[in-house]
């Protein structure tokens, strides 16, 4: 299972995996019930999760019923503990929308929810997050995940998700990191897809952020707070979500 994982993450778009691979999941899911470990998105628990993973696969990632990782479990407790999305009025922007996250959103009736990607057949806008098409001031609270490793300029990005939120509003963006990094790491001469994996992670990245990516997020006008809730929860709740240990999850606030 673990290499048939890999394979598809380095030969299949996420983006089209997500849409096809959950009907597969979802009946393997019935043989690994259990009471180890828990999904908080769709509230089953298993023996154990699925691998993941292009490179190194990580075991106990994958829910299989709810597509959610590590991070996504992690997110889904961080909103319930420490923002009003559940219970506040909400106009929510989702760039790159995550499978396990878009009927769960569709369903809540304070949330007046657009999802939107520049070719995800998952989104329901098409658009490229250099120039959303969206005025000023329109969104409560906006969603991006995993995209700023991607696109060409990250404070065009960034600066365009802070100009469609109205003031008050939050947004979290999160990317991966390399927390040993003091800088992030970006060469625009590193083209080759395979020297790009080796130096960036994944072939289609673009850089690989450090620690110093609340500051690139604060440079597009963001009041950033860098908020370990993870190493905050105990350590039997850590382990019953499989979450990430060390995370930091970028809270970014639109004064």
């Amino acid at each position: 299972m673990k290499k048939l994982i890999s394979f598809m993450l380095r030969n299949v778009p996420r983006k089209y995996l997500q849409y096809f691979s959950h009907y597969g999941l979802r009946f393997i899911s019935i043989f690994m019930r259990g009471s180890n470990v828990e999904c908080p998105v769709c509230e089953i628990s298993y023996r154990k999760f699925l691998p993941y993973g292009r490179l190194n696969s990580r075991p106990n990632a994958l829910c299989p019923d709810s597509l959610s990782l590590e991070r996504h479990r992690l997110m889904w407790l961080y909103l319930k503990e420490k923002t009003n999305f559940f219970t506040a009025d909400i106009k929510l922007l989702h760039i790159a929308p995550e499978l396990c996250f878009i009927k769960k959103f569709k369903a809540m009736q304070n949330i007046d929810y657009t999802s939107a990607d520049l070719d995800s057949p998952l989104a329901d806008v098409k658009m490229d997050v250099h120039e959303i098409p969206f005025d000023d001031n329109t969104f409560d609270v906006v969603f991006c995940n995993h995209v700023m490793e991607h696109v060409d300029d990250d404070i065009k990005a960034m600066s365009e998700i802070y100009r469609v939120l109205k003031p008050g509003g939050w947004a979290i963006i999160q990317s991966p990191q390399d927390y040993s990094r003091e800088t992030t790491l970006e060469d625009p001469t590193i083209t080759d897809p395979k020297e790009r994996e080796r130096v960036y992670w994944q072939d289609d990245h673009v850089r690989l952020f450090g620690l110093d990516y609340g500051k690139r997020l604060e440079k597009a006008g963001f009041n950033v707070k860098e908020d370990r809730f993870v190493m905050e929860l105990p350590k039997e709740t850590v382990r019953r979500y499989a979450l990430p240990p060390n995370e930091i999850i970028y809270f970014c606030a639109k004064g």
